[in-house]
């Protein structure tokens, strides 16, 4: 790894009288597995959202691979290699998985040069990536939890990321299944991808993240290696109230 290719500085985002990120400063180097932890309510998603800019910050700068990026809208911070997954997966329900991640890759990742055949043949490959390649052609109402968490994964990286942020993509799923997220997951960084992962399944995060930031009340309490964060004091009284 070498350098920064993301650097959040000092960035503060209020909702009236509310702080929901206070001066927030942290940076992600090329090719590196961040881990970012917090309780619901410390400003984790707020902060994912002013990097990919459906918010707009009030303060302070974002910059990626040295360009600042702070008043870019969202499609055009994903065409320089910004992509992110949702909480939540909405899948486009009238298409079929294969379609569903044709859109990112003509539209976003602007392929229309490779034409259609080229556009499905990658299609296919990146749900292969994925596990999916047996249902390329069903519709998303047929998907499992795990498979509809595969298929939005699958669509951020449709738009060949540099940096794929991941907003709790393992919730809800099952010991076996997030061993096999992170099975996926982790063969996109061996791949050269830089992951920022924001997860409350702890197990998930301390295999994942070579480095931990840990946040609180909108701000970064903590930040190190995932065996000095679960012994930090601010960790400890944040999660285990002592």
């Amino acid at each position: 790894m070498s350098g920064a290719l993301l650097e959040v500085a000092a960035v503060t985002k209020r909702f009236g009288g509310f702080v929901a990120l206070a001066e927030v400063s942290l940076s992600v180097r090329s090719g590196e597995r961040l881990g970012v932890i917090g309780p619901n309510g410390s400003g984790k998603t707020t902060l994912i959202n002013c990097i990919c800019g459906s918010l707009a910050s009030d303060a302070g700068s974002i910059d990626f691979d040295g360009i600042d990026v702070s008043r870019l809208a969202p499609y055009q911070r994903t065409r320089i290699g910004i992509a992110r997954s949702f909480q939540v997966p909405r899948p486009f329900s009238s298409m079929t998985l294969a379609e569903n991640v044709a859109v990112p890759l003509e539209y976003v990742a602007q392929r229309r040069s490779s034409g259609g055949a080229g556009v499905q043949a990658e299609a296919h490959s990146i749900l292969a990536q994925m596990g999916l390649a047996g249902k390329a052609n069903a519709q998303t109402g047929s998907l499992t939890q795990v498979d509809l968490r595969k298929l939005e994964l699958a669509r951020a990286m449709a738009v060949r990321p540099r940096l794929l942020i991941l907003d709790e993509v393992m919730a809800g799923l099952s010991a076996v299944e997030v061993d096999e997220m992170l099975e996926i997951i982790l063969a996109l960084s061996r791949e050269g991808v830089t992951v920022m992962m924001i997860e409350h399944i702890m197990r998930a995060i301390m295999r994942f993240s070579e480095r931990v930031v840990c946040m609180d009340a909108g701000r970064v309490m903590a930040e190190g290696a995932p065996h000095q964060i679960v012994s930090h004091p601010d960790v400890q009284r944040i999660y285990l109230g002592v």
